[in-house]
């Protein structure tokens, strides 16, 4: 199924949804209406109990240039700026039930980096490039960091941050900006590998893992423990537990694994 969307594109097959960022005229750039179509994606992504992953692609060259500065320059006079929005995309992102992954064929700057942040997993093309440039636009890359900090190794991340310098795909994997850098011939395959896997584990057991990989480090590490042992406890009683050990023992696959897609739609 594909809806045509004027700037973000949406397409399922076997579980997987994909939201193709459609705004090559400007870099991909996160202008309001391509925000808020991506939101209403992300949304109808998450509440369509046949999907079970989340791909955010792109047409054209770039993945995305960040914040739409001619939509920002109108803006002024306003006294807001479409940037404000950005959050509320991040947040989504990161706070979706379903895996998230980014694919990245070509570069991204600023505000794109913080979407790829948000994302579960990301890989992209070695041949990619990546900046942090507001230093150079004289602001700073306030927003991003909620999801970019908590990636990137401190000391990569204060020297690119303060620099502003081009870094390629490579370079990304190393400090932990994306999961993996493939050549630009093998990105399709990547993806469609990591989808395969993602699709095998079940609903309810994905949400609950992305909520461990969001949990604070503890203070007091028997509470924790106590915690997350009731949370264990409850996920093996649950519905969704007790049909996947009978799948184990039974070699089947569990029910809630999609069909494999027959012609490229459901």
């Amino acid at each position: 199924m594909t809806t045509p969307d004027r700037l973000v594109r949406v397409a399922t097959a076997g579980g997987v949804t994909t939201l193709t960022l459609d705004s090559p005229h400007n870099r991909n750039a996160l202008s309001t209406p391509l925000m808020t179509e991506l939101l209403a994606g992300i949304a109808a992504a998450a509440a369509d109990h046949t999907v079970r992953v989340i791909v955010l692609d792109h047409t054209g060259p770039v993945f995305c240039s960040g914040a739409d500065l001619k939509e920002t320059a109108a803006a002024y006079a306003s006294g807001t700026v479409p940037a404000g929005m950005l959050g509320d995309v991040l947040a989504a992102v990161w706070e979706c039930p379903k895996p998230v992954l980014a694919k990245v064929a070509g570069p991204a700057r600023a505000g794109g980096l913080g979407l790829i942040a948000a994302a579960d997993l990301a890989v992209c093309a070695e041949e990619a490039t990546f900046a942090f440039t507001e230093v150079r636009l004289g602001v700073v890359p306030a927003v991003i960091s909620a999801t970019v900090l908590p990636r990137l190794l401190p000391r990569a991340a204060a020297e690119l941050y303060l620099t502003g310098d081009t870094f390629d795909g490579r370079r990304a994997a190393e400090i932990g900006l994306v999961t993996a850098a493939v050549p630009a011939a093998g990105l399709d395959a990547a993806v469609e590998r990591f989808c395969a896997s993602l699709v095998r584990g079940a609903p309810g057991a994905l949400a609950g893992t992305k909520e461990l990989l969001r949990r604070p480090t503890p203070a007091d590490l028997r509470a924790e423990v106590a915690a997350l042992s009731a949370v264990s406890t409850g996920f093996f009683l649950s519905a969704e537990g007790r049909e996947g050990v009978a799948a184990f023992r039974e070699k089947r696959d569990a029910a809630w694994v999609p069909a494999p897609a027959k012609d490229g739609t459901d």
